[in-house]
């Protein structure tokens, strides 16, 4: 994917980044928040996507899943031996938090990957566009963002595809990838209800940065970077200032290392 943008030297722009004081409130992450009950029904989702297409116009096609030969279903890591490495961004809270994370990686160069929960979108759409057209991945990260290893299984494929149909009305695509909502792995019906509804395969992670339980931009930086490899897949959280502040001193880690941040699709592909 080609960009038109004229980009300031990587390290500069590490540099400016890290110097960045940013506001706003913290969102709710992955183990910390309140439920957020799935509210949209088939009348807010048509108006979310009214909105979404007259506010910002088509966005950039989306990428469809894909079966990646020798992978698992579930999936942690990438290739030990490649020099790069998968920074995944869980997709709900402040959209300020979340524009700015994405600002800053691509003035680094990096690449993310963001896992939208589906009425975030809903209250967001013109996210997907921002996301998309900043060339990094969007996948499915469920409708609600409640305990969906808990739920039986109508509930359960409900909150895949749910996120799912918001993803293909806003994107053309279900998503590249899909991620649990509240757990680190899917139990083995979560895996069997996300490929039927397209995924073939369920991105896990090998790093926690534990930046939902916001532990300081020191703390955030530390965990990271103390456990960043080669092929690493690190889950971090839009909508907590720690992560922004403490993204800006990763990148930095990253291209100390001679490390590359990439997609989840370039990192496994």
């Amino acid at each position: 994917m080609q960009h038109r943008r004229t980009a300031m030297p990587r390290r500069g722009a590490l540099r400016a980044a890290a110097g960045l004081v940013l506001g706003g409130t913290s969102a709710a992450g992955c183990a910390r928040d309140a439920p957020s009950r799935s509210t949209a029904g088939k009348a807010q989702e048509g108006e979310g996507d009214r909105r979404g297409r007259e506010a910002f116009g088509a966005v950039r096609q989306g990428v469809a899943p894909r079966r990646l030969a020798g992978q698992p279903v579930q999936i942690e890591h990438g290739p030990r031996a490649s020099p790069r490495v998968a920074l995944t961004f869980h997709g709900r809270g402040d959209p300020a938090l979340a524009r700015a994370v994405l600002a800053q990686a691509e003035r680094a160069g990096a690449r993310l990957t963001v896992l939208a929960v589906g009425d975030w979108l809903d209250r967001n759409p013109g996210m997907a566009r921002r996301i998309l057209d900043g060339g990094h991945d969007l996948g499915n990260h469920t409708q609600g963002h409640l305990d969906i290893n808990a739920m039986d299984e109508t509930r359960a494929y409900e909150e895949i595809t749910g996120c799912a149909r918001r993803l293909r009305r806003l994107t053309g695509s279900i998503g590249t990838w899909f991620r649990p909502s509240r757990a680190r792995h899917a139990t083995p019906l979560v895996q069997e209800l996300a490929q039927r509804a397209g995924y073939p395969h369920v991105l896990s992670y090998d790093v926690d940065s534990l930046d939902f339980t916001s532990p300081g931009v020191a703390a955030v930086t530390r965990k990271v970077a103390g456990e960043l490899r080669n092929g690493s897949v690190v889950s971090l959280h839009f909508g907590y200032r720690d992560t922004v502040a403490a993204l800006p001193l990763l990148l930095t880690e990253i291209d100390r290392r001679r490390l590359r941040a990439v997609t989840a699709t370039e990192l496994l592909t």
